[in-house]
This record gives C-alpha cells, sequence and structure tokens, in this order.
C-alpha cells in the first residue's frame, strides 16, 4: 500500500514538470497557432543561464529569476528573428524552423557550456517527506513545484480568459486581419505570447533539472512528455495542460515502478497513441458545433 501511495504521489510532482512545458506549448498554439518543436531547447538554454547566475552569486533565487527572465528575452527575439518571416507561409515552414531553432540552441549551449552533465540545485529539500513513518514519496521541492505550475496555470488561464491581453492573443492567433482592422498590434501580440511561453518553459527547466542533469540534450525526452500532456489536455486549454501532465505523470510513475523505468518513453508513446485514436482534440477540448 505505502508503494502505491508513493508511487501515485510522486507521479503528480513529476507531472507537473510535463505540465510546465504543457503550458508554454499550449500558451504558444492559442496565441499564434505555431507548435514551438524548439520549447525544449529554449528551456534549457534558460536552465543554463540560472546556472552561471547561481554559480557566481550562490544565490539560487537570482537564478531563479534570471532565468524566467532571459525566458521573456529569449522568447521574443526567436519570434522576431526566426518565426516572424515564415509568417503567412504554409505551416509546414514553421514546424522546419522551430525544429532548426532546437538544433540551433542545443548546438550553441554544448559550444558555450560543453557537453558535460552538470547537477544543478532545487529550491528546497529534495528529501521525502513523511506522515509517522510513512512516506509519501514527495519532497519539499515537488510540492514548490506544484505550486508554482498551479500558480502559473492559473495566471495563464485568468489572462486568456478575462484580460484585454488574452483576448488580442486569441484574436490575433485566429484572424490577423480582421485583429488590425480592429486596431490590434498583431506583431506585438506575437511577440508577446513567444515572449510569455519562453518564460514558462524557463519555469520547467529550473523545476525539472533538479531530478535530471543539465546538458545541451537533456530537455528532449521531457519536451516530448510534455508534448504528450498537451495534447491529452487539448492544446486550447491550460488546465488541461495540468490536468494531462498529472495524469501523465502518474501512469508513468506506475508504469516504471512495477514495469520498469527502461521504456518510459515508450509508455508515454502509447497514451500519445491512445488518446489520438480515441480523443484527438484532447480530454478538455470544446467541443465542436453541428452543422447541419
Amino acid at each position: 500500500m505505502q508503494e502505491f501511495v508513493e508511487f501515485g504521489l510522486g507521479g503528480i510532482g513529476i507531472g507537473m514538470i510535463y505540465a510546465a512545458i504543457a503550458l508554454s506549448l499550449v500558451l504558444i498554439w492559442r496565441g499564434t497557432r505555431v507548435l514551438n518543436y524548439s520549447q525544449g531547447g529554449m528551456a534549457m538554454f534558460t536552465t543554463y543561464v540560472a546556472y552561471v547566475v547561481i554559480r557566481h552569486t550562490g544565490n539560487y533565487w537570482a537564478g531563479f529569476f534570471v532565468a524566467l527572465a532571459a525566458g521573456l528575452v529569449l522568447g521574443a527575439v526567436c519570434e522576431r528573428a526566426v518565426i516572424r518571416p515564415t509568417s503567412g507561409k504554409p505551416v509546414l515552414n514553421s514546424v522546419i524552423v522551430t525544429i532548426g531553432l532546437l538544433i540551433f540552441l542545443e548546438g550553441l549551449a554544448g559550444l558555450i557550456y560543453g557537453g558535460q552533465y552538470r547537477s544543478f540545485p532545487a529550491a528546497y529539500s529534495v528529501k521525502g517527506l513523511k506522515v509517522g513513518t510513512f512516506a509519501l514519496g514527495i519532497s519539499p521541492a515537488d510540492v514548490f513545484t506544484a505550486v508554482a505550475v498551479l500558480a502559473a496555470a492559473l495566471a495563464l488561464a485568468l489572462v486568456f480568459q478575462y484580460t484585454p491581453v488574452g483576448l488580442r492573443l486569441r484574436a490575433a492567433a485566429f484572424s490577423p486581419g480582421v485583429a488590425r482592422l480592429l486596431g490590434v498590434r498583431v506583431g506585438r501580440v506575437l511577440t508577446l505570447g513567444w515572449a510569455l511561453a519562453g518564460l514558462f518553459g524557463a519555469l520547467a527547466g529550473v523545476l525539472v533539472t533538479p531530478s535530471t542533469f543539465l546538458y545541451p540534450n537533456s530537455m528532449d525526452s521531457i519536451f516530448v512528455l510534455g508534448f504528450t500532456a498537451a495534447v491529452i489536455g487539448g492544446l486550447e486549454s491550460p488546465v488541461g495542460a495540468v490536468l494531462g501532465g498529472v495524469l501523465l505523470g502518474v501512469v508513468l510513475n506506475y508504469a516504471s515502478g512495477y514495469l520498469g523505468s527502461d521504456l518510459v518513453l515508450v509508455y508515454g508513446l502509447v497514451v500519445l497513441a491512445l488518446v489520438l485514436m480515441i480523443r484527438p482534440s484532447g480530454l478538455l477540448a470544446a467541443g465542436t458545433a453541428r452543422r447541419v
């Protein structure tokens, strides 16, 4: 029984990491109608920025907030310099460009920082919590991760639903021409969407890296599972991103615990295939109106 509870609570902690990546993908999709396959690379690069700041200052929170700021800047620069030239062109162009951006960022990180594995500190203790003698399978660092991701998801949902910025982001994504006629500065709005997504990616990077190692390809597998979480919840829904991440984390943690951890990515791809076959629009996707 204790093992079962540990796997379940541990899966929730891991799922929150997937949810953070899923949130960044949802943000870019809702704001620009582009799937950013370089999101993992952007998260990795900003985590290196945090690593350098922490190493030189000895202050975790300085690195944490500098990484978030770096994510904002990197997202905006990538949109302006790389994504903007593909505007109005076939969707495949944007896909290829984001994949190329991923390769570029990973190569650049290798040139600057080298390819060796580096440990990254956690905000709080990674020692497991207990209730009496009963181990919960989570740590204070996992609790912080869950709170941070839930707060980010709530903020994102509120922005899209109740603020003029969210309305402009959705308008610019669905109909840029009409949005321009209504006075929306579409270019600036799209840049803002990418900047915010870069911030969410940076958050995911600094939260996940303490449980892994930091190296140029460190976020590749996390991105795959974060993308799976976004698809499970529905690319339109911040709440779905969190739900998808938690469900995926719990399922994979049970599978890893009882079936072996060597095939975690395979288990994730199986879950993705099942969701795409049963409900391709995601669990919390809005229903499509029937046309008579």
